[in-house]
């Protein structure tokens, strides 16, 4: 399957598209439990983009870990990455454009989180089209993606980041970005994406920072958007496009204000919605 880089007008004649934009996050949403993604998925995915539709991935994993993805879908879109400080051209191996996190607020949150909740396991993202994901004593992770253990917690400091990640020996991940926002929502942006997966990032950065900024290089609105996702980071998201589909593994902050909410990612929810609406494939 391959993304047009433009979405352009339907022609004379042809019946108007449902949504020009069709974006989709990756972990619990586009991809299944196993990482994959299904040949169904694949085909209605496919028949959209023939049909004139553009297919956009906006997932929070930075370009080095959704790069592998997007080769194996054949994909040369445009990608947001890194919960939208990345925006990728996946035809040109290219970083349009990439926000940091700035280091020293991010120490200062870190230290106000951690008076609060006390000492956290830390990973970090770094910046670039290669940047390691760090990882610090204790933080539990994906073993089956690329990373750099640290053994020097200075180390996190180095080189410029895109995001921290955080998690608490006792605490779950719903209380601990609740008090990371209460107590340091000031200095940095802070979201869920997945189970272990709280992370703090430059503030006001969300996906819809970076899904605003492709839709308006591919020349689509906010109306012209179906979005489909499974984590509270996939909120702006929703709230920024036309239309929201949770799956329906998503998180209950999520279902509760999606549109819709379709089959789980293992049972090919995203293409249920899309052969509904743009026709079976």
């Amino acid at each position: 399957m391959s993304t047009a880089e433009h979405a352009g007008a339907p022609e004379s004649g042809a019946p108007a598209l449902p949504y020009r934009l069709i974006a989709t996050d990756l972990d619990g949403t586009l991809l299944r439990g196993d990482g994959t993604v299904s040949r169904v998925t694949r085909d209605a995915l496919a028949a959209a983009v023939a049909a004139g539709a553009v297919h956009i991935i906006v997932t929070g994993r930075s370009v080095p870990w959704t790069r592998h993805v997007l080769d194996d879908l054949g994909y040369q879109g445009l990608a947001v990455c890194g919960q939208g400080a990345q925006l990728y051209d996946a035809g040109a191996h290219r970083l349009l454009t990439s926000v940091t996190l700035d280091r020293q607020l991010a120490g200062l949150a870190l230290a106000k989180i951690e008076a609060e909740v006390g000492p956290l396991f830390l990973a970090a993202s770094r910046d670039g089209l290669t940047g390691d994901v760090l990882i610090g004593e204790g933080y539990a992770y994906n073993p089956e993606l690329p990373v750099i253990h640290m053994t020097d917690p200075n180390e996190l400091w180095a080189a410029p980041l895109n995001k921290l990640y955080v998690q608490h020996p006792g605490l779950g991940d719903d209380g601990l970005a609740r008090v990371a926002r209460e107590v340091a929502g000031d200095l940095v942006g802070v979201t869920m994406a997945g189970e272990g997966i709280v992370e703090l990032l430059p503030l006001g950065l969300t996906k819809a920072t970076g899904l605003s900024l492709a839709a308006r290089r591919l020349g689509v609105t906010a109306a012209d958007t179906i979005a489909f996702g499974d984590m509270p980071n996939d909120l702006p998201m929703f709230a920024w496009a036309g239309y929201g589909v949770a799956m329906a593994n998503a998180h209950p902050d999520l279902r509760q204000v999606a549109d819709e909410v379709t089959l789980s990612n293992d049972e090919d929810g995203i293409a249920v919605v899309l052969e509904r609406l743009y026709g079976p494939f």
